[in-house]
């Protein structure tokens, strides 16, 4: 049975096409197919904290730091979100 390609190998979602059109900040959406998962499974290891990059909450809005994805593409060490809970958000 024939498998489609991979998402992560297209020129789409590449560095240096990620450089070139997105902003400060990527959907969660995005940077998981750039990573070749789901979108569920991006939102999951958000609310887990186990994104492999940066993740900002905004309000109820999780948005990828597009610094933090280009560098985990290109060093391959994952950067999670390592600032302390405060205690107001929710899980």
């Amino acid at each position: 049975m024939h498998s489609p390609p991979s998402t992560a190998h297209t020129p789409l979602h590449n560095p240096a096409h990620i450089r070139a059109t997105w902003s400060g900040t990527g959907s969660v959406e995005d940077a998981a197919r750039v990573f070749g998962m789901s979108r569920s499974k991006g939102y999951d290891l958000v609310r887990r904290g186990e994104f492999p990059c940066r993740v900002l909450m905004i309000g109820r809005t999780a948005r990828v730091v597009t610094a933090s994805l280009l560098r985990v593409l290109e060093s391959g060490e994952p950067e999670y979100n390592t600032a302390p809970r405060t205690g107001t958000e929710r899980p």
